[in-house]
């Protein structure tokens, strides 16, 4: 066991459980790598039926298949606090004031469904990774994406104000 703090939070407890076993077994991280891909998610089915995910809920099983799979492809060790509106900006030399960053937001914020964010952000979040340096907070985003299909609004709005206060902050790209 590491010297990680024990999660108080169901999605704590899953994004713990995936960083402890990612680190130890190339095989688990390989399937769950997998699991963003809908021709290939059934690979990651073990492991998210273990920790008790409604494998029959499809917006249950891709939204923790994004997660996890994200996760697997990250090199972080540990959950990190970058949020994913301010990772969105961090991936862009001229922050939250580039056009692109601004176009990448506002597909995000235009998704209707957990599912549509779940197509749209696989893509993003192998952007996020390759550019940005900070690991994301995966537990935050985890919750965000359960929480989506029924505060949308909240959530979008939450990102749009992580987006938008990361210039404040005078982070730039890493």
């Amino acid at each position: 066991m590491s010297t990680l703090t024990e999660p108080q939070t169901r999605s704590g407890a899953f994004i713990h459980y995936l960083f402890e076993h990612c680190q130890h077994d190339k095989g688990f991280a390989a399937r769950l790598r997998r699991a963003s891909n809908p021709a290939t998610e059934y690979q990651s089915w073990e492991i998210l039926g273990r920790f008790g995910i409604n494998l029959e809920n499809d917006a249950e099983r891709r939204v923790y298949g994004l997660v996890s799979a994200a996760l697997a492809n990250s090199r972080a060790q540990t959950n990190g606090s970058l949020r994913l509106g301010q990772a969105v900006a961090l991936s862009f030399p001229d922050g939250s004031n580039s056009d692109q960053a601004k176009a990448r937001l506002r597909r995000l914020l235009a998704c209707e469904s957990v599912e549509e964010v779940c197509r749209i952000l696989r893509p993003l979040l192998s952007l996020i990774q390759s550019r940005v340096s900070q690991p994301l907070d995966y537990e935050n985003l985890l919750n965000d994406l359960l929480f989506f299909n029924r505060g949308g609004e909240r959530v979008r709005a939450r990102w749009a104000q992580q987006f938008y206060a990361s210039e404040l902050k005078g982070e730039g790209a890493k």
